[in-house]
C-alpha cells in the first residue's frame, strides 16, 4: 500500500451492463483488452487507491472485473442502473456502502470504464490537487477544444449557416480565449462531495490538462472505431520513444 493509500482513498469505476449504441462495451475486446481491464490496470498501476471497486449491475462484468484485479463487494440497485443515471448519485452509493461496512474514505475517483487512455501518473496529479488545495472539491481530467469555440456554427431550421457568434467573424484565432471541455477519464472529489450532490463543474474544482490525442468520447460505433485509431498511433509512438532511450 503506498502513501497515498493510507489516507482512505478508493477507486469506482461506474459499469453497468445495459449499454444501446455498443452492447457489451464496457467488456468489449479493444486493442486485445476487456475495455474496463484498462481503468482498472490504470488505477493499480497508480499506486493511489486503497481499493478500486467496479460498481455494475451485471454478472458478466463482475466476472471479468475480477479477472484483472478490481473488486464487486456489491451490486448496484436496479434504480441506479438505468439510462438516466448520473453518476454522482452512483459514486454516492458506493460511499454510503463503504461507511455502512465501517470504512471512511476521504478520497474517491470516480474512473469510467471507457477510458483506455487513462494514465496512472494523471490519476496521480489529480490526486495531488484534491489533498493541495483545501478549498477544492474535485479534480477532473480537460482537454482544450482544437477549433475556437466562438467562432462556431449551426445549421438553421431552413437548412442555412449562422454563427453562434457573430461579433467575432472579423476576430483572429488567436485573439480569442483557448477554451476547454471534459475529458471524460476520470473525477476525483472529496467523499463529502460525492455524497452531497456538489457539482464537478463549479470553482471548486482543478483541471488536470491532458493532450487532445488521449482523448475520446466512446459512445457510438465511429467514436470506437476512432478510438482504436487513435490508441494503435499512440502505442506506436510511444514503442519508438522507448526504444530511443538509453539501455
Amino acid at each position: 500500500m503506498s502513501d497515498n493509500a493510507r489516507s482512505g482513498s478508493v477507486a469506482v469505476i461506474p459499469a453497468r451492463g445495459g449499454s444501446k449504441r455498443i452492447p457489451r462495451k464496457n467488456i468489449k475486446p479493444f486493442a486485445g483488452k476487456p475495455m474496463i481491464a484498462w481503468s482498472i490496470e490504470a488505477a493499480i498501476a497508480s499506486g493511489c487507491f486503497d481499493r478500486v471497486i467496479v460498481s455494475t449491475d451485471d454478472d458478466e462484468i463482475a466476472t471479468v472485473t475480477r479477472e484483472w484485479g478490481a473488486e464487486v463487494p456489491f451490486r448496484r440497485p436496479p434504480e441506479l442502473s438505468d439510462d438516466h443515471t448520473a453518476t454522482i448519485p452512483v459514486i454516492g452509493h458506493a460511499i454510503e456502502w463503504l461507511r455502512e461496512q465501517g470504512e471512511a474514505p476521504t478520497a474517491v475517483c470516480c474512473l469510467y470504464a471507457t477510458a483506455p487512455f487513462v494514465q496512472p501518473e494523471d490519476l496521480k496529479k489529480g490526486y495531488q490537487r484534491l489533498q493541495c488545495h483545501e478549498d477544492v472539491d474535485y479534480a477532473f481530467s480537460v482537454t482544450s477544444y482544437a477549433f475556437p469555440i466562438q467562432r462556431a456554427l449551426r445549421l438553421t431550421p431552413q437548412g442555412r449557416v449562422a454563427m453562434f457568434q457573430p461579433e467575432h467573424f472579423n476576430t483572429r484565432s488567436q485573439d480569442l480565449e483557448e477554451a476547454w471541455h471534459d475529458a471524460g477519464q476520470f473525477y476525483w472529489g472529496r467523499a463529502e462531495a460525492w455524497i452531497n450532490g456538489l457539482p464537478i463543474f463549479s470553482e471548486r474544482a482543478m483541471p488536470v490538462t491532458l493532450p487532445r490525442h488521449r482523448v475520446q468520447d466512446i459512445d457510438t460505433h465511429e467514436d470506437w472505431q476512432r478510438a482504436e485509431w487513435l490508441f494503435k498511433a499512440w502505442q506506436t509512438e510511444q514503442g519508438a520513444e522507448n526504444s530511443e532511450l538509453p539501455g
